[in-house]
C-alpha cells in the first residue's frame, strides 16, 4: 500500500463505502487519490486494540483488482516477477512483487491462480501504483488478456474473530487456511475471499461487486465483535505485523532480498532466474545484501518517523528509518528501517536525533507482534 497524497489539481476519487463512512463520523483525508477514512470517533488506539482483540473491518476498495488470462499465464507473469506461479495451484494466493530491469520492487501485489479449464489469474495491487502496474503488464504481456476490475469493491476484516462474524454471512469461509481463495454465491452475488490480510493476525480479504458493497459492510458491522477501522490503526497493525507499506519500505531501488522478502522468491526461480534483475538478487542471495530491512526500539515514548537518519556508536553513518510510530500493542514506539549489514544483527546499538536530541535504538528482530494467520484445520 502506497500513500502518496494527490497534486491540488488532481481529482480524488471516492470508494463505494464513502457514504457509510461519513455517516460513521470518520475523518476522512486524501490517500493516494482517494477520499478514505483515516479513524472514527473512537480514535486510532481503540480501533487498532479492537481489531488485535476481536474484529477490525477496513475498506480496502481503493486498491486494483484485475483477472490476467490466457494461455501460459502464469509463466508469463513470472517474467516480472520472482514467484513460483507456474506451481501456484488452483484457490491458492501468493505474494510477490513486480521488478525493474535492476530487481528493485516497482509494486507488491497478490496473485491467485483461479480455478477452471482457462488459465487465469486475480491479480491484487497496490493502490497508487494501480495503474502503472496494469500499463506494465498490459504492454509487457500484449499475449494475454487484462481485465480490471472496476465495479468492484474490496473489504478487509481482520482480527482474531473476524472467521467468527464473516461466517454469519458466507458460511464455509471457516474452511479457508491461510492465503486459500474462494469464490462463494452471496444472495446471488459472487464473492471472492482470501483468508489472508495486512494486519499480521487471522482475517479475509472479500472482493465484492460495490452494488453490494455497503449493505454487505453495514451487516458485518452489526456483529457485536466487528468496528470500523480506519487508515491510521491500518498502518500501526501493519507496523507491529514487520509488514512493508510500498513507498516507504519498498521502492524500485529496493530489491526483494535486502526488504527482508527472501520467502517469497521461489526455489525453482532462484536457481532458473528469468525475472528482471536476477544478477543482482542473486548476488544478494549468494553473498548477502549490502543492506537489511529490521526492526527498531528506541528508548523513551517519543516515535521516530519515517526518514530519521541512524548512526553507529562512533557516530557514522548506519542506514535510515523508513517506518515509524507508537505501537499500540506494546504501548511504546517501534520503527523499521535499512541499516548496512555490519549493523543488522539484533541487540546492536544505534542512535538517531529527534528534536535536536540524541535517540538510542536496538535492531530487534521483526514481526514486534506475532504472526497468528491460521494454516491449517489444527490452527482453527
Amino acid at each position: 500500500m502506497s500513500n502518496p497524497a494527490p497534486a491540488p489539481t488532481e481529482q480524488i476519487a471516492t470508494t463505494p463505502l464513502d457514504a457509510l463512512h461519513r455517516r460513521l463520523g470518520a475523518r476522512m483525508v486524501p490517500f493516494a487519490g482517494y477520499d478514505m477514512p483515516l479513524h472514527y470517533p473512537t480514535g486510532i488506539v481503540t480501533e487498532h486494540l479492537h481489531a488485535r482483540a476481536k474484529a477490525g473491518l477496513f475498506d480496502i476498495s481503493h486498491m486494483g483488482q484485475a483477472i490476467l488470462g490466457g494461455a501460459g499465464a502464469s509463466r508469463a507473469l513470472e517474467t516480472l516477477c520472482a514467484a513460483d506461479l507456474v506451481e501456484l495451484g488452483p484457490e491458492r494466493s501468493r505474494y510477490t512483487q513486480l521488478l525493474s530491469d535492476s530487481g528493485g520492487v516497482l509494486d507488491d501485489l497478490i496473485a491467485t491462480r483461479l480455478p477452471g479449464r482457462d488459465e487465469r489469474l486475480f491479480l491484487v495491487v497496490n493502490a497508487a501504483t494501480k495503474a502503472d502496474d496494469f500499463a506494465l503488464i498490459a504492454q509487457k504481456l500484449p499475449q494475454l488478456s487484462l481485465h480490471v476490475q472496476k465495479t468492484r469493491a474490496m473489504l478487509a476484516l481482520q482480527g482474531p474473530l473476524a472467521v467468527n462474524a464473516l461466517r454469519t454471512l458466507i458460511p464455509g469461509v471457516e474452511e479457508l487456511s491461510f492465503m486459500d481463495w474462494r469464490a462463494f454465491d452471496h444472495e446471488g452475488a459472487g464473492v471472492y475471499v482470501t483468508r489472508s490480510g495486512y494486519t499480521g493476525d487471522d482475517g479475509f480479504e472479500i472482493s465484492l461487486p460495490e452494488a453490494i458493497a455497503e449493505q454487505f459492510a453495514m451487516r458485518l458491522l452489526d456483529h457485536p465483535d466487528v468496528a470500523p477501522i480506519g487508515l491510521g490503526a491500518r498502518d500501526s497493525l501493519r507496523l507491529e505485523a514487520g509488514l512493508c507499506l510500498y513507498g516507504h519500505d519498498l521502492d524500485p531501488g529496493i530489491d526483494p532480498v535486502e526488504a527482508g522478502l527472501t520467502f517469497s522468491i521461489g526455489k525453482r526461480r532462484r536457481a532458473q532466474g528469468g525475472f528482471p534483475g536476477f544478477e543482482r538478487i542473486r548476488d544478494a542471495l549468494e553473498n548477502g545484501p549490502k543492506r537489511l530491512r529490521v526492526g527498531l526500539l528506541p528508548e523513551g515514548r517519543a516515535p521516530l518517523r519515517e526518514g530519521a537518519l541512524l548512526f553507529s556508536g562512533d557516530g557514522g553513518d548506519a542506514g535510515k528509518i523508513t517506518s515509524g510510530g507508537f505501537s499500540p500493542s506494546l504501548s511504546r514506539p517501534i520503527a523499521m528501517g535499512y541499516v548496512t549489514r555490519e549493523f543488522s544483527a539484533p541487540g546492536t546499538p544505534l542512535s538517531a536525533e529527534l528534536r535536536g536530541k540524541k535517540v538510542e535504538l536496538l535492531v530487534t528482530r521483526l514481526p514486534f507482534v506475532p504472526h497468528r494467520y491460521v494454516h491449517s484445520r489444527k490452527d482453527r
